[in-house]
């Protein structure tokens, strides 16, 4: 990857992380170009870097390790416990110059400041924050929040931090965060919509907008191409299970190959994959010859010991995908990191997709989608998340029409927010 396939806005935040030792948060709306952003940083850097991301199938999509597994933190609150770390992970922490964590909107403050200590503590660098490693966090605040745990730490959190959000951990006492917002979006291109969405993130819908998107989304959902986007994972089971049964034929099965302890049950795909011909089927991969990306919706038109995807009115041979777990680790010859391959799961990089639920189509695009928010939206971002998803109003379908109770924005995150940096040279 070269530079050349920065916008200049991303260039100069690339630019930031890799000539300071500044802590940095790249934020920005959906389809902004985050991944990118990160893609090209891991592939580019001169830095000693270690991605990592709060939960398994996170770190898988950036080639990263869990937060947990890299820093070997017990799960649930970590408090003032104390951070056991063997002489290995010790030498790892130590070669650290970068740490990344992507997805960070879903990391709490316990966690940051968890992390926080470990650095200190295997660096023996006690009045430094992070241990002196460069922090630099990727997320959108606006479409995942942290998950609260059971009544005692929620108790916990509301004794001890302002909230639950990793801009709040007590480690931002003692060092900057500087926010960089990427404001130019990829995804979408009629202002109208990206104006829409924009509301919708911030929580600013007008009445005359809500009208907009519900006149839009009320028409009859086309039965052909549209996937539809469900909050909860019975409604998106249903969908697809009773669609599958009712073409013809009996279901093929594929079942994944797992080599290495992939531990726990965070598979990128499924595990068995039932398919017919004539299934609608997403994409959980971009292609390496670019054939089709991460989200893009196809139907089955053949299967042998390969399955035939048509996309497009062009059908494509789709050959199992392997997704490897990685681990860091410290070399002592070359006083290194290294990142080795602990384990793998192969799988035919396809999904079902009548319906995906909201959380899984996170930073998939979609032509068209029929947003299905149930009863109610219920978490912070998730009708933003919907939304975004798509890529022109024209593509919006709803179940029913939108309420300003979907329209959820947590407080702290405006008020986090209102502290975006502006991004070197580039006029805001």
């Amino acid at each position: 990857m070269t530079v050349h396939e920065l916008s200049a806005e991303q260039a100069a935040v690339f630019a930031t992380i890799e000539g300071t030792r500044e802590n940095v948060f790249v934020t920005g709306r959906a389809g902004t170009g985050k991944s990118t952003l990160l893609n090209h940083l891991s592939w580019n850097t001169s830095k000693q870097l270690v991605i990592s991301a709060p939960t398994g199938v996170a770190a898988l999509n950036v080639g990263g390790q869990t937060i947990h597994s890299l820093f070997r933190l017990p799960i649930g609150v970590i408090a003032d416990h104390d951070i056991e770390q063997n002489g290995d992970l010790r030498k790892l922490l130590n070669t650290i110059d970068t740490l990344v964590i992507d997805e960070v909107s879903m990391v709490n403050a316990d966690l940051l400041d968890a992390v926080d200590r470990s650095l200190r503590q295997a660096r023996q660098r006690k009045e430094e924050a992070f241990g002196g490693v460069q922090v630099v966090l990727f997320g959108d605040p606006y479409q995942l929040a942290p998950v609260p745990g059971d009544a005692d730490e929620r108790a916990y959190f509301e004794d001890q931090y302002r909230s639950m959000w990793f801009f709040d951990a007590k480690v931002w006492d003692e060092t900057d965060l500087r926010i960089f917002e990427l404001n130019t979006i990829h995804r979408q291109h009629e202002e109208e919509f990206k104006a829409m969405l924009n509301a919708v993130r911030h929580g600013t819908v007008t009445a005359e907008i809500a009208a907009r998107l519900n006149e839009v989304g009320a028409r009859p959902a086309p039965g052909a191409d549209a996937i539809t986007l469900a909050t909860r994972n019975d409604t998106v089971n249903r969908i697809n299970a009773a669609e599958l049964a009712r073409l013809p034929g009996r279901a093929l099965t594929a079942k994944a190959d797992i080599t290495g302890d992939f531990g726990g049950r965070a598979f990128p795909a499924d595990e068995t994959l039932e398919l017919k011909v004539g299934a609608r089927v997403m994409f959980l991969r971009n292609d390496p010859d670019q054939r089709w990306v991460n989200g893009t919706v196809g139907t089955v038109r053949k299967i042998t010991s390969t399955v035939y995807v048509e996309v497009d009115g062009e059908t494509h041979e789709v050959e199992p995908a392997v997704w490897e777990k990685y681990k860091y680790s410290y070399s002592a010859a070359t006083k290194q990191l290294t990142r080795d391959i602990v384990a793998e799961f192969t799988q035919f990089p396809l999904r079902l997709a009548w319906a995906v639920t909201i959380h899984k189509s996170q930073g998939k695009t979609y032509d068209r989608a029929i947003v299905d928010l149930g009863q109610r939206s219920f978490a912070p971002g998730q009708t933003y998340v919907a939304l975004s998803r798509i890529t022109e109003l024209d593509g919006l379908y709803l179940t029913r029409p939108l309420r300003p109770s979907d329209i959820i924005v947590d407080e702290n995150v405006r008020r986090f927010m209102a502290n975006a940096a502006p991004i070197p040279g580039i006029e805001a």
